[in-house]
Formats: structure tokens, sequence, C-alpha cells
């Protein structure tokens, strides 16, 4: 396990449990909200550069589209869970990955992902 970042801060895990069942319409029930804080993360802002002349581009140079995690435990994130960051709730947008092993040290380092924050 990478060692947490020492100022790194805490997200928030939001997975869902096992559905309880089916309605009356056959449609899985969600199943409990699972919150769990995971420590020591490092949280960055994620630019995008909208292309030139293009309508994001009204007098600026870059647009914040989410956050990049990069968390140190290395807990099982899933494209399917949702974090909430900075009190905003995201949705994890690609698979998460682990950066492996430094060649200098042999420790791992940590899995980061992106996340997109939920509107509507």
């Amino acid at each position: 396990m990478a060692a947490r970042y020492p100022f790194g801060e805490t997200v928030v895990r939001l997975r869902r449990g096992p559905s309880p069942g089916r309605d009356g319409r056959g449609q899985p029930i969600p199943g409990t909200l699972i919150e769990t804080p995971i420590k020591g993360c490092v949280v960055t802002p994620r630019a995008e550069t909208p292309s030139v002349g293009g309508d994001q581009q009204q007098a600026r140079d870059t647009v914040i589209v989410g956050f990049t995690v990069y968390d140190p435990s290395r807990s099982d994130w899933k494209t399917t869970d949702r974090v909430r960051i900075r009190g905003e709730e995201c949705e994890i947008t690609g698979e998460p990955g682990g950066w492996g092993r430094s060649p200098f040290s042999g420790t791992l380092g940590p899995v980061q992902f992106a996340a997109d924050r939920v509107t509507g």
C-alpha cells in the first residue's frame, strides 16, 4: 500500500449494496447506500481546453470539468461507484487505474480516477 499523503483530504465512496429484491414491475430495488470515508487522498481539478472558436470558448482558456483523485490506500474503486468530494457528489468517469510499483522503491502507487460533478 502506498503511504497516505500527509496533507491529503478525505473523500467518501458511495456504493450501493446488493439489491433486496424486485419491485412490482420486476425492476431491481436499489440496495442500501454504503458510505466509506477514504482518508489521505489528493484531489486536483481536471480541466479541459475547449476548441478554438467553439461554443464553449467564450473568452476563457480552460474549463474545470471535474476532479482527478489519487487514492494511496488503493481502495477497490468501481465505475459504478460515486464519490463525495468537498461536499459535491460526483460520478466516476472511465476505469480507475493503479499506478503499479515504483521502479525505484518497489512500493505501490495510488489508484487514480476521474470524477465528474453530478448534474440533474
